[in-house]
Protein backbone atom coordinates (compact mmCIF):
# COMPACT_ATOMS: atom_id res chain seq x y z
CA UNK A 1 0.00 0.00 0.00
CA UNK A 2 2.47 2.33 0.41
CA UNK A 3 4.00 2.02 -3.04
CA UNK A 4 0.31 3.32 -3.74
CA UNK A 5 1.03 6.14 -1.93
CA UNK A 6 4.68 7.64 -3.46
CA UNK A 7 3.07 6.93 -6.93
CA UNK A 8 0.17 9.05 -6.26
CA UNK A 9 2.49 12.12 -4.81
CA UNK A 10 4.27 11.79 -7.98
CA UNK A 11 0.92 12.14 -9.84
CA UNK A 12 0.27 14.73 -7.49
CA UNK A 13 3.29 16.97 -8.13
CA UNK A 14 3.46 16.34 -11.82
CA UNK A 15 -0.19 17.52 -12.22
CA UNK A 16 0.15 20.80 -9.61
CA UNK A 17 3.37 21.74 -11.86
CA UNK A 18 1.46 21.18 -15.22
CA UNK A 19 -0.70 24.84 -15.23
CA UNK A 20 2.82 26.63 -14.69
CA UNK A 21 3.82 24.62 -17.98
CA UNK A 22 0.48 25.24 -20.00
CA UNK A 23 1.56 29.21 -18.94
CA UNK A 24 3.99 29.08 -21.26
CA UNK A 25 1.65 28.36 -24.12
CA UNK A 26 -0.58 31.94 -23.59
CA UNK A 27 0.62 32.71 -27.21
CA UNK A 28 -0.37 30.04 -28.81
CA UNK A 29 -3.51 29.88 -27.19
CA UNK A 30 -4.16 33.91 -27.74
CA UNK A 31 -3.23 33.17 -31.89
CA UNK A 32 -5.92 29.94 -32.31
CA UNK A 33 -8.79 31.79 -30.10
CA UNK A 34 -8.44 34.52 -32.48
CA UNK A 35 -8.17 32.65 -35.52
CA UNK A 36 -11.93 31.03 -34.30
CA UNK A 37 -13.18 34.12 -33.06
CA UNK A 38 -12.65 35.84 -36.61
CA UNK A 39 -14.19 32.81 -38.23
CA UNK A 40 -17.61 33.00 -36.15
CA UNK A 41 -17.73 36.53 -35.67
CA UNK A 42 -21.23 38.11 -37.90
CA UNK A 43 -20.25 37.33 -41.30
CA UNK A 44 -17.72 35.07 -40.74
CA UNK A 45 -17.80 30.77 -41.37
CA UNK A 46 -16.22 28.08 -39.54
CA UNK A 47 -15.33 25.72 -41.51
CA UNK A 48 -13.03 22.24 -40.87
CA UNK A 49 -9.43 22.91 -40.83
CA UNK A 50 -10.10 26.69 -41.05
CA UNK A 51 -7.66 27.57 -37.65
CA UNK A 52 -5.63 23.82 -38.23
CA UNK A 53 -2.31 25.55 -38.35
CA UNK A 54 -2.71 27.48 -35.30
CA UNK A 55 -4.29 24.90 -33.27
CA UNK A 56 -1.08 22.44 -34.33
CA UNK A 57 1.02 25.05 -32.86
CA UNK A 58 -1.25 24.66 -29.82
CA UNK A 59 -1.01 21.00 -29.57
CA UNK A 60 2.90 21.06 -30.02
CA UNK A 61 3.36 23.57 -27.06
CA UNK A 62 0.95 20.92 -24.93
CA UNK A 63 2.98 18.43 -25.96
CA UNK A 64 6.08 19.96 -25.19
CA UNK A 65 4.45 21.27 -21.54
CA UNK A 66 3.35 17.97 -20.86
CA UNK A 67 6.37 16.53 -22.04
CA UNK A 68 8.48 18.62 -19.32
CA UNK A 69 6.04 17.57 -16.86
CA UNK A 70 6.26 13.95 -16.78
CA UNK A 71 10.11 14.47 -16.60
CA UNK A 72 11.00 14.19 -20.23
CA UNK A 73 14.21 15.62 -21.75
Amino acid sequence: MAANGVLWSRVRSRLRAFPERLAACGDEAAAYGRCVQASTAPGGRLSRDLCAHEFQALRSCFAAAAKKTLGGP
